[in-house]
């Protein structure tokens, strides 16, 4: 039998990994214990998800497993042993802002659970492929000091930079930067799934994302802000925008793209690797660029104010470069670009309100 293990399962990387990998495994474990509900509140919650999951496929079974906990998760990795092949670790406390009221918990979550997989993993199925989802917050505030160039909507890069024609690639530095106390813990785990390929030749795999996005994030104001903000304009709620005149520019991958990453890399897998992973070029915007589309998408003017205070560590400009990736598996590419992705967002956020 062949097992995938699924982190985070109901969230929205996770959800889209269960949707992806129930039709290629005989069975997918998800492990979620909707903690994103004591993060973010009921806005946050993705029990609906959850449900919808195990609902629409029966070869998925869902367990109310804190990552912190070593013993329990070590029950299910003996139970199925060395049938489990694949383990997406999408689970995560994915908020810079939250971090800061909560350092242990978020380092808990992060760091430690983690470990906790990764540890488990190598005890009960080596030969496992591992993939983690990192983030862009491992380079801190360095983005910040690129030579950055202020337009109508957005910040942009000067033209005569090497980062100017497909975004930061993975050899920017991760040292003497401002993380935030979220990408300080995203960093441990980070290196620590590079070190378990790099020393115990476990095929690991390190994304780091820009922003993840799709139909079924659960948005909310501390995170997720594609899926908040079209929230926002769908509800005509107010929306605030923290910092940098709402021209910082985010490259947004859907969750359908970086999946297909997944699956390109569990074909072939290398150890230890490391991967930026967003929208690139081809999908990224500025807030007030979002906003636009918002507007556009729902025909619904927006309600929204500025507040001067930026989230610390906050990124001002930052677009991926996927050309690594695209180098080891040049069969991938993007399928999602920013309009499709707000149309579909708008879409199915409809068919929720209405059911």
């Amino acid at each position: 039998m062949n097992i995938a293990i699924v982190t985070g399962s109901s969230g929205l990387i996770g959800g889209e990994s269960v949707e992806f990998f129930t039709k290629q495994f005989d069975m997918v474990i998800g492990i979620d214990n909707n903690l994103r509900s004591y993060f973010f509140g009921a806005d946050g919650s993705t029990t609906w998800n959850k449900n919808r999951l195990e609902e629409k496929y029966s070869n998925f079974k869902s367990y109310d497993i804190d990552i912190r906990n070593y013993e329990n998760l070590e029950t299910v990795f003996k139970e199925f042993g060395k049938d489990i092949k694949l383990i997406i670790h999408a689970a995560a406390q994915p908020s810079h802002d939250w971090a800061a009221k909560e350092p242990l918990t978020d380092f808990g979550v992060n760091a430690v659970g983690t470990l906790n997989m990764l540890e488990i993993t190598r005890l009960n199925c080596p030969e496992a492929v591992f993939i983690f989802t990192s983030t862009n917050k491992v380079y801190g505030d360095t983005p910040n000091f690129l030579p950055l160039v202020e337009l109508d909507k957005r910040w942009e890069i000067a033209e005569d930079h090497a980062f100017f024609q497909y975004g930061i690639d993975e050899t920017m530095s991760i040292d003497q930067t401002k993380h935030s106390v979220f990408g300080a813990s995203k960093v441990a785990a980070d290196v620590m799934v590079q070190e378990y390929g790099k020393y115990f030749g476990m095929k690991t795999a390190v994304f780091r994302g820009g922003c993840l996005t799709g139909p079924n994030h659960s948005g909310a104001q501390l995170h997720g802000f594609l899926a908040y903000l079209m929230k926002c304009a769908i509800s005509e709620n107010h929306y605030t925008i923290f910092g940098y005149q709402g021209k910082q520019v985010r490259d947004n991958i859907h969750s359908s793209d970086l999946v297909n990453m997944f699956w390109h890399f569990y074909q072939n897998p290398r150890q230890g690797e490391v991967y930026n992973a967003g929208g690139g070029r081809f999908a990224n915007c500025s807030m007030l660029e979002a906003i636009d589309w918002c507007e556009k998408i729902t025909g619904n003017k927006m309600s929204y104010s500025y507040s001067e205070t930026n989230r610390i560590g906050d990124h001002i400009w930052y677009i991926s470069d996927v050309n690594k990736f695209k180098s080891h598996y040049p069969t991938w590419d993007w399928k999602y670009n920013l309009e499709a992705t707000l149309v579909e967002m708008h879409d199915k956020m409809n068919e929720r309100l209405k059911a």
